[in-house]
């Protein structure tokens, strides 16, 4: 049987369809937007580029509003989910539609990277709030099923969008400023069609349940810090969950890194036949640009991957197990296919760590919905996602000091390599120190298309 056999035996969940819908518009729109930042700050002829500039760009685009992304938790547990995911993305559009206009009219970049940093922020509550409400939508046996394929099925999404802004980017016939205002419209318009798309939803359908919900936004911030301490204490009693966050936290660092490492070879290194020390105007930057779209192109095919095969692994090891065989794998090929900094094994390096990273992160969050009650769902995603995306800006400021302008570095490709083995090591010893503490495998799918899980 196949993934479109998963994916069909899930359709037959009508809230999982309608929320699945909001799931793949929303980040779509995602793709389109983020990759029309890159465009516009990495590639951007009139600017020079480095792996310095690329960190604080994250920086001021992630790290404020992750830091306050546990206290957006709070609120997805005392607000209706739905009306976050509608009107959070109607603000999206707007704000997006915002940047667009900024990009057109050359502002000043502070006041280009607080648009963006806006549209960002918004992010926090909408990523969350749809991994809390997944639960709600599909009964327990096919919660595997679903993080396997939600998820994921966002990811390409993003992926295809990441795909449309490189086509509209490089097929624009000026390729300046018009080609990156456009791009970022037409990541807006996504933003509204997937705001409207969760009107298809009842208020009360993605929770939480009426006992915890607040509408004054007054008693909600007075509710925070508790709220956050009890999520926190929640979660130290659930130490499956726990141990996962703590895995894909250190393996996003790594997917962080090579991350910068892979923008600065596309941007330099693969861009032309120029030297390293030529000056800016010399490289073609479009060049770099298709290289990086083949990069997002063989990562999302490992993502797509990672949904057949993490069902089948968590079933036959358990969560722990699965993720220190996903950070073993890592280990081994990330290094081996690295340390030539050339296009066809870097492409390859990217399906491996696209395969590994999405099925870890299938494996954490099944662990997190399947262990954490659903009063709390919605803070300890937020901290998750909090975790997320400080490792990514962490391993941007780690990449800036190592790498060179070119992007090639065997200290970084050989630091990120012990830290794979790292998590592998540390998912090996918390499961074989305590298995009957940490273990927890999850229920099978009867009749799953993939067999028992």
């Amino acid at each position: 049987m196949s993934v479109v056999g998963d994916l069909r035996t899930l359709l037959h969940f009508p809230g999982f369809r309608r929320l699945l819908t909001v799931r793949l518009l929303s980040q779509l729109a995602d793709g389109v937007y983020q990759v029309s930042l890159a465009a516009y700050v990495v590639f951007s002829p009139e600017k020079e580029t480095s792996p310095a500039a690329i960190a604080s760009a994250m920086a001021v685009l992630l790290l404020p509003y992750s830091l306050l992304g546990p206290f957006a938790g709070v609120l997805l547990d005392r607000w209706r989910r739905r009306q976050v995911l509608l009107y959070g993305n109607l603000l999206r559009a707007l704000l997006a539609a915002g940047t667009a206009a900024l990009v057109l009219t050359a502002a000043p970049s502070w006041l280009f990277y607080l648009s963006a940093l806006s549209v960002t922020a918004v992010n926090r509550f909408i990523l969350a709030g749809l991994s809390a409400a997944l639960p709600r939508v599909v009964d327990e046996d096919r919660l595997v099923m679903a993080n396997s394929l939600s998820p994921t099925a966002g990811t390409l999404a993003a992926t295809a969008g990441g795909g449309i802004a490189f086509a509209i980017r490089i097929g624009a016939p000026d390729g300046g400023r018009g080609a990156d205002s456009l791009v970022v419209t037409v990541g807006a318009v996504l933003y509204l069609l997937a705001g409207l798309a969760a009107l298809r939803m009842g208020k009360d359908l993605l929770g939480p349940g009426s006992d915890y919900v607040q509408l004054r936004l007054r008693s909600v911030l007075a509710s925070t810090a508790r709220g956050l301490a009890d999520g926190l204490r929640h979660l130290r009693e659930r130490r499956t969950a726990a141990y996962a966050l703590v895995a894909m936290t250190l393996m996003r660092f790594c997917y962080g890194a090579l991350t910068v490492m892979v923008l600065m070879l596309c941007r330099y290194a693969w861009g032309s036949d120029a030297d390293v020390g030529d000056p800016v105007e010399t490289v073609d930057a479009g060049a770099g640009l298709k290289l990086l779209g083949l990069a997002v192109a063989a990562s999302g095919i490992g993502y797509f991957a990672a949904a057949v095969v993490t069902p089948w692994g968590v079933g036959r090891m358990d969560r722990l197990d699965w993720l220190a065989a996903c950070a073993a794998a890592a280990a081994v090929l990330e290094p081996a296919l690295g340390l030539s900094f050339a296009p066809v094994p870097i492409l390859l390096a990217a399906f491996v760590l696209g395969l590994v990273t999405q099925a870890s992160k299938i494996t954490a969050d099944t662990a997190v919905q399947s262990t954490v009650d659903d009063a709390y769902r919605g803070r300890v995603f937020s901290l998750y996602d909090m975790l997320f995306n400080v490792a990514f800006v962490a391993a941007a400021g780690v990449a800036a000091l190592i790498l060179p302008r070119d992007g090639r570095s065997v200290a970084l490709v050989v630091t990120v390599a012990l830290v794979y083995a790292g998590v592998a090591a540390l998912m090996f010893h918390v499961k074989r120190s305590a298995p009957s503490r940490h273990a927890s495998t999850p229920s099978a799918p009867p009749s799953s298309p993939l067999g028992p899980l």
